[in-house]
């Protein structure tokens, strides 16, 4: 469902990403491990649409994302593409309900069907008592699965985690990695997690390491 051929980033001097080549099954999670600076987050940034490669393309469900106008572009990544990041970017005056709506607010989703939706994500994370709490009232692994609630409004084809666990104690990092499986299985949700947490690189189906700007497998 994801193919990325020839990627090359440099940055001013700095060649980050040479010629890195992956391709994604849907239903499949996927691990990319390495060294800090060695292109990871760049990488995934990618293949999100949040930067672009200097040479090379990005297919997603066959679609050459880059080809597309700015605006067409951000209408896609919206409605194709979830994340999750380290620090879960959670809007502090906002209610959690509220923060997993507005993905489809912004995407003019009908309200009621995109309320029902976040409803039913919290419950499904175990949030149902939490939804009408701020983000400073809920506990660190608490913000995280809100963020998981908002990546997936949308129903994302692709869900893209940069260090999700990574600042999160080990019960709930634990409990983030088998939520990722369960979604899988429940909704057939497609990841590619950039992680130092060995753990979870070794639940991947694949686990790759990128070295010097390149994909190892």
């Amino acid at each position: 469902m994801l193919q990325a051929t020839g990627i090359q980033k440099t940055y001013g001097q700095l060649q980050v990403l040479k010629n890195v080549n992956l391709h994604v099954l849907k239903g499949e999670i996927v691990a990319i491990v390495g060294a800090s600076g060695a292109g990871k987050s760049t990488l995934l940034h990618i293949l999100g649409t949040l930067d672009t490669p200097d040479i090379g393309k990005v297919l997603i469900n066959n679609r050459d994302v880059f080809a597309q106008s700015a605006r067409n572009l951000a209408a896609f990544r919206n409605q194709s593409i979830g994340f999750v990041f380290q620090f879960h970017n959670l809007l502090p005056e906002f209610t959690a309900l509220e923060n997993v709506l507005i993905p489809g607010m912004i995407g003019k989703r009908n309200e009621g069907e995109v309320r029902k939706r976040a409803e039913g994500l919290l419950e499904m994370l175990g949030l149902d008592g939490r939804k009408h709490h701020k983000p400073s009232e809920l506990s660190g692994g608490e913000q995280q699965r809100t963020a998981v609630a908002r990546a997936l409004i949308n129903s994302p084809d692709l869900l893209l985690a940069d260090e999700p666990s990574g600042n999160l104690d080990s019960k709930n990092a634990v409990e983030l990695h088998n939520l990722f499986f369960q979604l899988r299985k429940d909704l057939g949700q497609t990841f590619i997690i950039v992680t130092h947490n060995s753990d979870l690189s070794r639940m991947a189906d694949r686990r790759l390491e990128i070295r010097d700007g390149q994909l190892e497998v």
